[in-house]
């Protein structure tokens, strides 16, 4: 195996020994299997580990790959998480060649181990869609570039699938089971081996038809409660969007009115002054017709003195002859 060598996961909580069981489970056997664990610890006398086992929950479909791969594939899960380390410190030294290689080869690989967990996971019976292959990558990815998401990664614990940008460290603690195993390394398993499902002969308790039924029922109200609190938080948002338009649109409503009032305004003093103007108008036709009896009038006698004038001038000329 390549890379440095990884602590592993040495419970010193008997939950963990019960998680490590757990989690290498396929999907179907882990709700009937941590509900056994759960009676045995609590007929054993331990109520609060019985009660910490209830709460364990069931790793998403993407989650379970990764759990797989650390588990049947830990050479290659390990090349990949040294190769992350490498590229975060090529990152922190600004060495761009080197920066620039690790990242092909990261694509490279997170392609290959993502093509892994699919083949793992099609033996075991179960075929992956491209939407959970691309939250295994992803999550691969983020493992990469994020110590903390490698750390939680190697746990073999996780609970749901995990991305990071690789600014800032992500929040891993709600990912993993168990979050003490957190920087621990999940037991590795030989590939060829199915994942063992609980020692159940070790459990005295057997659940009863009406148990399986009532656990059944459990799930299927959790998950109508957990469908109805996402109708609740889309509700929500929705009622949000529709509470930001009707304020939009009040606004809109109360420039307009503004504007339709000084309009109003506007148009009533036009008005206003279109009738002064017609007044003055009136006033200035009459006006027109008195200022031209007077210029005829002025004319007139104006041709008169002319002709006074003329005659005047031809009177003084005779004296003079």
């Amino acid at each position: 195996m390549s890379g440095r060598p990884y602590p592993r996961v040495v419970p010193t909580d008997p939950l963990l020994d019960i998680a490590e069981e757990l989690y290498a489970l396929e999907p179907g056997e882990f709700t009937g299997t941590r509900n056994q664990w759960a009676k045995q610890t609590k007929t054993d006398g331990d109520a609060p580990l019985a009660k910490r086992v209830t709460e364990l929950r069931k790793p998403s479909t993407a989650a379970w790959v990764v759990n797989l791969l650390m588990r049947h594939q830990g050479e290659q899960m390990t090349q990949l998480l040294d190769l992350g380390a490498s590229l975060r410190q090529a990152q922190a030294d600004l060495d761009g060649e080197a920066l620039r290689e690790l990242a092909k080869q990261r694509r490279h690989l997170t392609t290959a181990v993502t093509r892994q967990g699919r083949d793992l996971a099609a033996e075991l019976g179960h075929k992956l869609t491209d939407a959970v292959a691309d939250q295994v990558q992803g999550t691969l990815h983020a493992a990469m570039v994020d110590e903390d998401v490698a750390a939680a990664v190697r746990s073999g614990l996780l609970v749901s699938s995990l991305t990071s940008t690789g600014v800032g460290h992500a929040d891993v603690v709600d990912a993993v089971a168990v979050p003490e195993a957190i920087g621990l390394t999940a037991r590795p398993r030989a590939r060829s081996s199915r994942p063992a499902p609980a020692k159940r002969a070790e459990l005295s308790v057997v659940p009863e038809p009406a148990e399986l039924e009532a656990d059944r029922e459990r799930e299927r109200r959790e998950a109508e409660r957990r469908e109805a609190e996402r109708s609740v938080q889309e509700a929500h948002a929705a009622a949000d969007a529709a509470a930001k338009k009707l304020r939009k649109a009040k606004k809109r409503v109360e420039k307009v009115q503004a504007r339709t009032l000084q309009a109003a305004q506007e148009l009533e003093e036009a008005r206003r002054r279109v009738a002064e103007l017609e007044h003055e108008l009136e006033g200035l036709d009459d006006d027109a017709v008195d200022a031209d009896e007077r210029r005829d009038t002025a004319e007139e006698r104006y041709t008169g003195a002319q002709e006074a004038l003329e005659e005047a001038q031809a009177a003084l000329d005779a004296l003079g002859r």
